[in-house]
C-alpha cells in the first residue's frame, strides 16, 4: 500500500510540474485516425497517424492569410 501512495504522488508530481503539450490539430486527428484505424482493425497505430496528420495540418500557414498581411504592408 505504501508502495502504491509513492507511485501516485510521485506520478502527481511529474504531471505537475511537466511541461504544457502544444496539441492543436492532435487530438482531432487522432479522433479520426483512431475511428479510421478501428474499422480497419489498427486503431493505436490510426490514432498515432492521425495525431501527425492532424498536427501538420494545424501548423500549415494559411496562404489567403499570408498575401492578406504582406499587402497590408505595402504603401
Amino acid at each position: 500500500m505504501k508502495w502504491m501512495m509513492t507511485a501516485a504522488c510521485a506520478a502527481a508530481i511529474s504531471l505537475a510540474f511537466a511541461p504544457a503539450a502544444d496539441a492543436k490539430g492532435c487530438i482531432k486527428g487522432a479522433i479520426v485516425g483512431g475511428v479510421a484505424g478501428h474499422m480497419a482493425g489498427h486503431g493505436k497505430l490510426g490514432a498515432a497517424a492521425g495525431c501527425a496528420v492532424g498536427h501538420n495540418e494545424a501548423n500549415k500557414k494559411d496562404p489567403n492569410n499570408a498575401n492578406a498581411q504582406d499587402t497590408s504592408k505595402q504603401k
